[in-house]
């Protein structure tokens, strides 16, 4: 028996790039109405607990993450109480021993690893070396919330009361599911402002020039298909020419990665839609 809530699901997880700041400038964009919501980059997840659609496909290529969604969706209490014993031992002795040494025995300790580290490591940043392992130091937060209860049973509820299908697949195999008249927001790894190699994994695989190439000719074969697809990214030249045939819409906004607090001023990042 699933405890019933009225909480509002959010992003369960601190995620570099999440959306919650701009739900209100990205729905602007949005059509009146779609049929499948389809989200190959969900990340934390803000739009789409913003837009709580009953028929959505969600997709991401970080293997930790999906399998996280895939808990909440399917054992959530059991979570809950790995993550209340985490809470119970946080410390910095503790959160080093998490990273290094412990070797989950199943999805559900390797949901529970994957969101106390997230919610006590640096700054939530979620970054795996060549290996593919989590290397992010701890941050010093004085009372990190790594149990939030009900907002996990609120994203369960959702997840499991509604048709949502997730994928842990790269975003052209997840796009060819989109058929006309469904809506497709793409949020992708940026690509660096200044239009450098430089970029920061979510992944142990890193999402290059070519990848975003690659992006911009899956968001035109939708478009021409009569798809509703919607973009966000850097304010990059090579991001402005790739998409130079659609609108560019600018968005002000803060970049909450850096550590520098001076640093999180000042950033333009870019929304793509379709030719208005």
């Amino acid at each position: 028996m699933i405890d019933k809530t009225d909480i509002l699901p959010k992003p369960f997880v601190k995620w570099a790039g999440g959306k919650r700041k701009l739900i209100g400038i990205i729905t602007q964009y949005l059509p009146k109405h779609w049929n499948t919501y389809i989200e190959p980059f969900v990340g934390g997840g803000a739009l789409l607990f913003h837009l709580q659609p009953k028929t959505a496909i969600i997709s991401d290529t970080n293997s930790e993450l999906i399998n996280a969604y895939r808990v909440i969706k399917e054992n959530p209490y059991k979570l809950i109480e790995l993550l209340e014993h985490m809470k119970s031992h946080h410390s910095k002795e503790y959160y080093y021993y998490i990273r290094d040494k412990f070797l989950p025995k199943d999805n559900i300790e390797k949901a529970a690893r994957f969101i106390y580290l997230n919610r006590t490591c640096f700054n939530g940043l979620w970054r795996v070396n060549k290996q593919g392992k989590f290397n992010v130091p701890m941050g010093r937060y004085k009372n990190p919330k790594i149990v939030d209860r009900d907002n996990i049973l609120a994203v369960h509820n959702y997840l499991s009361n509604n048709d949502i299908t997730i994928l842990n697949e790269d975003f052209e195999k997840v796009s060819l599911l989109a058929k006309p008249g469904d809506l497709v927001y793409f949020d992708p790894p940026y690509l660096p402002s200044d239009g450098s190699s430089k970029f920061t994994s979510y992944t142990s695989d890193n999402f290059g020039i070519e990848d975003h190439i690659r992006l911009r000719d899956t968001f035109q074969k939708l478009s021409s298909q009569g798809v509703f697809v919607i973009l966000s990214n850097s304010d990059s030249p090579i991001i402005r020419e790739l998409y130079r045939d659609f609108t560019i819409v600018e968005i002000e906004t803060s970049r909450f990665i850096n550590s520098r607090g001076n640093a999180r001023r000042g950033w333009k990042e870019l929304l793509i839609i379709e030719k208005l």
